[in-house]
């Protein structure tokens, strides 16, 4: 028995995804020379001196390897039968966590043992990848089957996410709904996804002009409901596929904007809100009688696509204002360019993009950067790494480092293209989506295109939770690839 599972052992190692582990030993060893090199502040420290942050990190890669083996050498099955228990635990530890963990810069999301701290929400990305990734495993489960199932796999992502904003740690929560790009590999509408791109679009453009006036109303309004109408009308063109009452609605829509044109040129005002609505109205109308006579279901979704946008839009105001923190507010309209504040919510990114700025294309040296040195950007360890990477290696360093990450993405979705099961198909979509997320965000915020919101870049930013949460699902996908020789035989 002992010779049969040092076999099995062997046979797994050889079957390992060996490029994924290089790319992430390359990631790793990175993120720790960086670290070193936006910590380093003249005091000749080695790089290994566990007093420094590098040093710390270098331990917490060390251990993380070390976990990784563990994770290998735990035999696959096990992640699939034990998937929704492992998932209940951690619900459970990220409850526990809103009321034992203490209060660190106004979020509870951090459990203390001693020296060490450690964040639940970064294992719950791979406990809630294996609780997704078993139910899609079910048998005879299909997506689109009926609507329950998506309660049911919406319910899996959505609970951890809830939690982890009772923390108030936002960022952290966001990460999940990363997820929805899995759901459309398994066939969710491509509607869903646009509904949500619809929404950001909604938003920013409704908050960066709020103040201009337009017919009487915003001009971030304005744009939105003709944004809408736009949709509407190439919603029937070319999704709903009916050229005839597309162009009816068209050339109505037309004829009332030059009458208000027209009525403008005379001084009559016309008030912008009261005329899109109609107008919308009239063609919601228009193509719900022709929805009952040809029984045309898509017609419905151009409708209640075009009614819930509108919900939405008015809905932006009282979102930003009354549910948004003032931070929160003050960031946004930082990255929105609505207000400067380089002392206050935007001194971070302005610091961040000089620092990135002056590296030129092939960057200052390795710890030769000013701006890193003299500690001009906060949080340059963390989430802030990536400047230091633009500072000191250039916009040649920075973009090795963007095409490793690419490198890894494309092959764990090569990975996961190639498993046997839609268990190990959806758990390693699971992981993609998540780095695809975390490396958008923070690259964005460092950029200043997204508002910071304390998303960590992967295997580089200092700390151990995020190197550990990441290692183990990034093993545990390593682990259930390498069985694929075992399923076969």
């Amino acid at each position: 028995m002992e010779l049969r599972n040092t076999e099995a052992n062997v046979s797994m190692f050889r079957s390992l995804d060996w490029m994924t582990i290089i790319l992430y030993i390359i990631l790793v060893a990175g993120g720790i020379f960086s670290i070193y090199a936006a910590s380093y502040d003249f005091d000749n420290a080695a790089i290994f001196d566990f007093n420094e942050f590098s040093g710390k990190q270098f331990v917490w890669a060390g251990l993380g390897l070390l976990l990784g083996c563990v994770v290998l050498l735990i035999d696959y099955r096990i992640y699939e039968t034990y998937a929704y228990p492992i998932y209940g635990v951690v619900l459970l530890l990220l409850l526990a966590t809103i009321f034992l963990a203490p209060d660190i810069k106004g979020s509870r999301s951090w459990l203390v043992f001693g020296p060490v701290s450690l964040q639940p929400a970064e294992f719950g990305k791979f406990a809630t990848a294996l609780a997704l990734a078993k139910l899609f495993d079910s048998y005879n489960f299909n997506l689109n089957q009926k609507l329950s199932n998506y309660f049911r796999a919406l319910m899996i992502i959505f609970l951890p996410i809830i939690l982890i904003l009772l923390q108030k740690e936002t960022g952290s929560a966001l990460v999940y709904i990363s997820l929805i790009f899995v759901l459309y590999r398994e066939g969710m509408s491509g509607l869903v996804l646009f509904s949500v791109l619809s929404a950001v679009v909604y938003f920013v453009v409704a908050v960066k002009f709020a103040d201009p006036l337009i017919l009487g109303i915003p001009m971030g309004q304005f744009t939105v409901l003709l944004l809408i109408i736009l949709i509407f009308c190439c919603m029937l063109l070319f999704y709903c596929k009916d050229i005839i009452i597309a162009r009816n609605v068209i050339f109505g829509y037309v004829i009332a904007g030059v009458i208000v044109t027209v009525l403008a040129l005379f001084g009559i005002v016309v008030n912008g809100v009261a005329f899109f609505l109609t107008l919308l109205g009239l063609g919601c109308i228009y193509v719900s009688i022709a929805m009952f006579r040809h029984r045309i279901e898509k017609f419905l979704i151009t409708i209640a696509f075009a009614a819930v946008s509108v919900m939405f839009l008015f809905s932006v105001d009282y979102v930003f204002t009354n549910i948004l923190q003032p931070h929160q507010r003050q960031r946004i309209k930082v990255t929105l360019g609505i207000v400067e504040d380089l002392r206050g919510a935007g001194y971070n990114v302005n610091q961040s993009k000089i620092a990135i700025g002056s590296g030129g294309v092939t960057g200052k040296g390795f710890l030769n950067g000013t701006q890193t040195k003299l500690k001009y950007v906060p949080e340059q360890h963390t989430d802030f790494i990536y400047c230091t990477i633009g500072e000191e290696q250039g916009f040649i360093g920075s973009t090795i480092v963007l095409l490793l990450f690419l490198a890894l993405i494309l092959r764990i979705i090569h990975i996961s293209e190639r498993q046997r099961t839609p268990f190990g198909r959806v758990y390693g979509y699971c992981v993609a989506s998540y780095l695809i997320f975390h490396l958008s965000i923070n690259v964005g915020m460092v950029l200043g295109l997204c508002p910071v919101i304390g998303i960590p870049l992967p295997f580089f930013s200092y700390g151990g939770s995020s190197l550990w949460g990441f290692t183990i699902l990034l093993f545990i996908l390593l682990r259930i690839d390498a069985a694929r020789k075992e399923r076969r035989d």
